[in-house]
């Protein structure tokens, strides 16, 4: 199997690319799945809306691809109030200030990858957040003065990976924390076979299941391998994505009854055959010549929702399920508590 037919998961991470955007839900009863998430936001939004006022601040947590930045339009779209986007690594004081003050009465500033913010910048948003106030320094050194800006009510809704690496107290000043769980394969299904009706796509109830069951229990990867196969079936068949057609376009790419790819058995077998079941991100990142941030947010949360990897005080380790599913005698797994 060569390297190029395999789809990397690690850049499935952008939701507004033409074919994901072109399939956005853009209400709450749009939105499939995630059924607590939805009541949870539906109720704070609707009490907002009775008394007026700006919803509280959000936290979307969650590993990639599961649809914070979807949901956080949905947010704005059932306010029906205006949404500015930033990415928290890039942002800088001078940004935030200058996006702060732009804001209108009830709008949604939506920061992805909040846990990247620098430090100061986050300080930064603590009087924004609590009091609708932004403090600007003015000038250098003894001369400085601070001068307090009145802002108009917000949302800040924050999106994050890893929600521990954000500090305590900024963490704490978002009201609503909504954390979105890997999907069924149900409801991957359930999105399949609307959005293969928006794309004129002709596909069989089978062949839908067979794709939700591969989609890593994320809905961005069941989008993503919904336009991979309608690619092959439209030059190796004649556009219809029968169970045949499916299963043979997915062997194509390389990808198993569980989702996984070759990649993912190279994390494996790197893992097992290299550091005997057991290493630390950083050696794995090295040896597999991989970004430690691609493969502690991409790929190993779903390692761990499948029981192939468990996360230890002594670095990853190989379980019993992943030795006995990539082929490894168990006998040579190094124990979990040695």
């Amino acid at each position: 199997m060569d390297h190029h037919e395999i789809p990397d998961f690690s850049e499935m991470q952008d939701e507004d690319d033409a074919f994901g955007y072109s399939l956005r839900p853009e209400t709450l009863s749009e939105f499939i799945g995630q059924e607590q998430a939805k009541e949870q936001l539906r109720i704070h939004i609707e009490a907002a809306k009775k008394r007026g006022d700006a919803l509280e601040h959000v936290l979307l947590v969650s590993p990639p691809g599961l649809g914070k930045t979807t949901l956080a339009k949905i947010i704005s779209n059932e306010i029906q109030s205006n949404f500015k986007q930033a990415i928290g690594p890039v942002m800088e004081r001078l940004d935030l200030a200058s996006t702060l003050t732009n804001l209108e009465h009830t709008d949604i500033l939506f920061i992805d990858e909040i846990h990247g913010m620098k430090g100061h910048v986050q300080e930064s948003l603590y009087p924004a957040m609590e009091d609708y106030q932004l403090d600007l320094t003015l000038g250098q050194g003894p001369a400085s003065d601070v001068v307090q800006l009145q802002l108009k009510p917000f949302t800040l809704v924050g999106a994050t990976t890893r929600e521990g690496l954000l500090a305590g107290p900024f963490r704490d000043r978002f009201g609503i924390r909504i954390h979105l769980d890997y999907y069924e394969a149900e409801d991957l299904q359930q999105a399949i076979r609307i959005n293969s009706a928006k794309l004129d796509i002709n596909i069989e109830e089978t062949a839908e299941y067979a794709l939700a069951r591969r989609s890593r229990g994320t809905m961005r990867i069941a989008n993503k391998l919904l336009a991979n196969v309608r690619d092959y079936a439209q030059v190796k068949g004649d556009g219809t994505l029968s169970l045949e057609v499916v299963e043979e376009a997915l062997e194509f790419f390389g990808i198993d009854e569980r989702g996984l790819n070759a990649q993912d058995s190279a994390y494996f077998q790197t893992l097992i055959e290299k550091f005997n079941g057991r290493a630390g991100l950083k050696a794995l990142a090295v040896a597999l010549s991989e970004d430690e941030r691609t493969i502690a947010e991409v790929y190993e949360p779903y390692y761990i929702k499948e029981g192939f990897l468990a996360l230890t005080p002594g670095g990853r380790v190989a379980t019993d399920a992943a030795y006995a599913y990539f082929d490894y005698p168990v006998a040579s797994q190094t124990s979990l508590f040695h």
